[in-house]
């Protein structure tokens, strides 16, 4: 296959996921010319199993507020054959999980003024700095 060129491709490229044994996507976009392919997984195992799988090299987590909910959602990017594939998960978390992310250390500065948090990596929410872990 030269190119996902036809909603048959696009689609045979699932249904190979799903044949191989991953869990099938539980929603599924197809962009007209068949230029963006999108799957939506329920849960962290189908996404690194659908992102492992397709062999995505791009990665970013985003933390958000909707309506008073956390949400997370990681989402895997891979261009295959002129088609842009995302594998996306987005999850309900608490602020209990923000515990989980790594922050980063305070460092005393050369001076002697005490500990600083004026260093690179400092800038930016908790939520920032952990999408990159």
């Amino acid at each position: 296959m030269t190119e996902l060129a036809t909603r048959a491709q696009a689609f045979g490229l699932v249904a190979d996921g799903v044949a191989a044994g991953l869990s099938a996507p539980w929603r599924l976009y197809l962009a007209r010319g068949c230029r963006y392919l999108s799957l939506t997984v329920g849960d962290r195992a189908e996404w690194n199993a659908w992102r492992t799988h397709l062999g995505c090299p791009e990665l970013s987590v985003r933390v958000y507020d909707s309506d008073g909910e956390i949400r997370r959602a990681s989402l895997a990017e891979i261009v295959l054959d002129g088609c842009r594939i995302s594998v996306e998960l987005v999850e309900e978390v608490s602020t209990d999980d923000l515990d989980q992310l790594p922050t980063v250390p305070e460092v005393d500065p050369p001076d002697g003024t005490g500990p600083s948090t004026d260093h690179p990596g400092s800038s930016g929410s908790v939520a920032e700095r952990g999408a990159a872990g």
